[in-house]
């Protein structure tokens, strides 16, 4: 390595250290009296006028610097560098005094972006369902703010069954807009556009029409959505009265039951096996716009079965076929 990349990392952990004293003397200064004796209503305007930052990450860093007062075992990792601060941040949303040791063993050991999933799926396993569906049911919210250039931002948290079919919905929407003809010399919106175009078709009623599946998985272990969120049994049994059910049979080895076909395109068997077995895209792991890739290709195999049929995103299945072209 360079002198670059040492340089970055001693500077990153140090803005990581930094960004915890700043935390932690904004609970202290919400704790004092000096906000309401400068005229102000909360502590967290006082910090976003005279820092300059939005109100919600002023009142976001006041309730992680007081939660890790009763999280020591968390708050000495974060001071250690052995967390940063936004894994930090992720587990003070779900730690407490009694799980904090199990839940901080899982936080030093997963990168951050999977740390949300990651403790979630734990919870499932150590907390009753009636607790977090209480949970999911206050936290659920909607917000939204317009933006310097005009676009207007959504933040949406919603419980994973309710998040589980309106995310159905909207790829069953961009799927059936993908087959739509364009002019070939037209530029092919990215997956977030056509997402964006498919989420106001179904909510403005455009797109009630098309039919969705939401795949769950109940395994030994629990229950998730098809992308690995997890989601309590007492979720799935309300979502199942008024629905059809198709179950995926797996053999003595846990491993899905193949299904043959002469057809150029998957059966819904096939793609339900095939999900199951790879459930992300093999070549870079994302789990947006899934497509099933025959390999070899049906023009050379002239049949369709699991074992020669891949996952893989839109954008990869594009350029795969693109570098045999």
């Amino acid at each position: 390595m360079g002198d670059i990349g040492p340089k970055l990392i001693e500077v990153g952990w140090r803005a990581n250290d930094n960004q915890s004293q700043v935390v932690h003397l904004a609970a202290a200064f919400a704790d004092s009296h000096e906000w309401a004796a400068a005229g102000y209503s909360t502590p967290g305007r006082w910090i976003a006028d005279t820092l300059e930052i939005a109100r919600r990450t002023a009142n976001e860093w006041i309730r992680v610097a007081r939660c890790l007062r009763d999280l020591p075992a968390t708050a000495a990792a974060l001071e250690e560098r052995r967390i940063s601060f936004t894994k930090a941040k992720e587990l003070t949303r779900s730690a407490t005094p009694e799980n904090e040791r199990e839940l901080l063993a899982i936080t030093e050991l997963t990168p951050a972006n999977e740390l949300g999933r990651a403790i979630a799926a734990w919870l499932q396993r150590h907390e009753p369902d009636a607790i977090i569906d209480a949970r999911h049911a206050r936290a659920r919210s909607l917000r939204w703010q317009t933006e310097a250039d005009g676009m207007v931002t959504f933040t949406a948290r919603l419980p994973p069954a309710m998040a589980g079919a309106l995310t159905a919905s909207v790829d069953a929407e961009v799927m059936r807009h993908a087959q739509a003809p364009r002019e070939s010399d037209s530029e092919w919106p990215s997956l977030a556009q056509q997402r964006a175009d498919a989420l106001v078709e179904v909510l403005s009623g455009g797109g009630t029409g098309i039919q969705t599946e939401l795949i769950l998985h109940v395994r030994g272990d629990g229950a998730t959505l098809d992308d690995g969120t997890p989601i309590t049994t007492t979720s799935v049994a309300g979502m199942i009265e008024g629905a059809f059910i198709r179950a995926l049979i797996h053999d003595a080895d846990a491993r899905p039951i193949n299904a043959s076909s002469k057809r150029r395109h998957p059966t819904d068997r096939q793609r339900r096996v095939v999900k199951e077995r790879d459930r992300v895209c093999i070549d870079c792991g994302g789990t947006g716009l899934l497509q099933y890739d025959h390999v070899p290709d049906y023009a050379e195999s002239q049949h369709t079965v699991v074992e020669e049929l891949e996952l893989r995103c839109a954008v990869c299945h594009r350029f795969r076929h693109s570098q045999e072209g």
